[in-house]
Parts: C-alpha cells; structure tokens; sequence
C-alpha cells in the first residue's frame, strides 16, 4: 500500500515550535520537523514504518480515504 495516498495534515504548534503533521486514518501516526518540508518527510517516513509494523504484526491497515477527511 502506498502510504502517499493517506491524508496528511500539517501545521504550525506554537506550544511546541514546529510544525506537526498527523496522518488521521492511521491511528497515532505522527511526526513534527522545524520546517515544513522537514514535518513533510518525517510523516512520509512514519507512515511507512506504521505500514511496515502493522505488516508484520498482521494488524488491520485501512484503505485510503480517498477524500478530504476533514474541513477547516
């Protein structure tokens, strides 16, 4: 499965001084950088390890969306 075709949402956490990127359909997958394109790489590689885990533990992996998930 190709972990690009999750929805990925990044923003800007004043509390923490980064940016975070959360991928929501895939539970407790998160990562933050300094910079945007850094948040951007690091989720991209999280995703991949959360699919690789989930892989090789037999866990359940949903199937992208597809859609935006949610509005702001």
């Amino acid at each position: 499965m190709d972990p690009l075709k999750f929805e990925i949402i990044i923003y800007w956490s004043d509390e923490d001084g980064l940016y975070v990127a959360e991928a929501p359909e895939l539970p407790g997958c998160a990562a933050h950088g300094a910079t945007y394109d850094e948040a951007l790489q690091s989720i991209r590689d999280a995703m991949s390890l959360w699919l690789d885990v989930a892989r090789e533990f037999g866990n359940h992996i949903p199937e992208p969306k597809g859609h935006r998930l949610m509005v702001a």
